[in-house]
């Protein structure tokens, strides 16, 4: 049970190096980065998409969504309560204060928790993207930015193709 919570943790580790300031975006030439904090993503652009009524609004929409949220902070606190109340118990107790339904129970919560707001997080970069493109259709200069990174990310991953 041990090895399958240390090759969790260095699973997902590599998400955690992904820095928030990392991201940019060429405009005239120049690279103007896209988060200035954790907590306001997409605030470097702000000065650029304030010229547009429309990417502004969704610019604020996209921040508004990136906040975190009560049920997920919850959620997770939960869940690590269950994985430290399962692994502080000591006695062989039946019914649902059992170490293993604590244990899995948490880990379960946890793993869900974390991956339904990264799932968020990931559709919720459509709507920047979405601002950038309302700006560029009427604004000069041009902002060349792809929220879902260049490739370059170290890692694996799965995916699936279908041709036709």
């Amino acid at each position: 049970m041990r090895y399958f919570y240390l090759i969790f943790l260095l699973g997902i580790a590599n998400s955690f190096a992904v820095e928030t300031c990392s991201r940019v975006a060429v405009i005239n030439y120049q690279e103007v980065l896209v988060d200035a904090g954790s907590s306001k993503k997409g605030e470097g652009l702000r000065f650029y998409l304030e010229k547009d009524q429309v990417a502004k609004e969704l610019l604020d929409e996209y921040q508004e969504k990136n906040r975190p949220s009560a049920w997920s902070a919850g959620t997770s606190t939960l869940g690590s309560l269950m994985v430290l109340a399962g692994l502080t118990q000591t006695g062989d107790s039946d019914g649902i204060a059992n170490r293993n339904t604590l244990l899995y129970g948490g880990g379960i919560l946890v793993a869900i928790t974390y991956l339904t707001s990264k799932t968020i997080q990931y559709n919720n970069e459509g709507i920047l993207k979405q601002a950038v493109d309302q700006y560029n259709k009427r604004n000069r200069p041009q902002i060349f930015f792809s929220p879902y990174g260049d490739g370059n990310t170290a890692g694996f991953g799965v995916g699936l193709n279908q041709e036709f």
